[in-house]
């Protein structure tokens, strides 16, 4: 169970600067996502799949890695 949670850690992890690496080479963009966004995703990632209101495609780890940035760097 903790491999697979820091195997789609990593994956959310790398997607994220995938993402961020193209965006900023090919159009000059840094990617953000305001925290009161990013704890909504994850709140919304962590609930059981009977308790949710909108689906939500991705498990909770793939959107930690993929949020975690914005938790630590701050941008302004």
């Amino acid at each position: 169970m903790s491999f697979t949670f820091v195997l789609l850690l990593a994956v959310g992890v790398s997607l994220r600067l995938a993402i961020s690496w193209a965006l900023r080479n090919r159009f000059g963009l840094t990617l953000s996502v305001p925290q009161g966004l990013a704890a909504v995703l994850l709140v919304l990632s962590a609930l059981p799949e009977w308790l949710k209101i909108v689906p939500f495609p991705l498990p909770f780890s793939v959107t930690l890695g993929a949020l975690l940035p914005d938790f630590f760097l701050r941008r302004s």
